[in-house]
């Protein structure tokens, strides 16, 4: 009998253009990581903030968004971390995780860390 998605483990890392790092599952969109933190359990959790346009140049929902999506259904991860380039993005996440937790909407014990974990790579630039 195989393991239900649930019960496994992951690393998620959140971005639209960079490659993916060893040992992590890509979510290139808000729709992807909100699939893999409802259906499995998410050990590291690393966001990118812009996220990309559509065809008519609109902005799709970008981390900060995911963030107050996680904030409202009190997602859980066991790490995050920030790996955004952008700076106004970076902290409007990082406050929000941290006012989030402060008030109890998600989980006292999650570690939030206001930078990345691993280097930035792009091979298609």
């Amino acid at each position: 009998m195989g393991v239900s998605a649930i019960e496994s483990k992951i690393n998620l890392y959140v971005d639209d253009l960079r490659d993916c790092p060893t040992g992590f599952v890509i979510a290139r969109n808000t729709q992807e990581a909100i699939y893999y933190l409802e259906n499995y359990k998410v050990g590291i959790l690393s966001l990118d903030h812009d996220l990309g346009e559509d065809d008519e140049g609109n902005l799709l929902p970008t981390g900060y968004d995911l963030v107050k999506i996680f904030c409202e259904k009190a997602y859980r991860a066991e790490q995050i971390y920030l790996h955004t380039d952008n700076g106004v993005g970076r902290e409007n996440m990082f406050e929000t995780l941290k006012g989030a937790q402060r008030r109890g909407f998600i989980d006292q014990d999650i570690e939030i860390y206001h930078y990345s974990v691993t280097v930035n790579k792009y091979s298609k630039e």
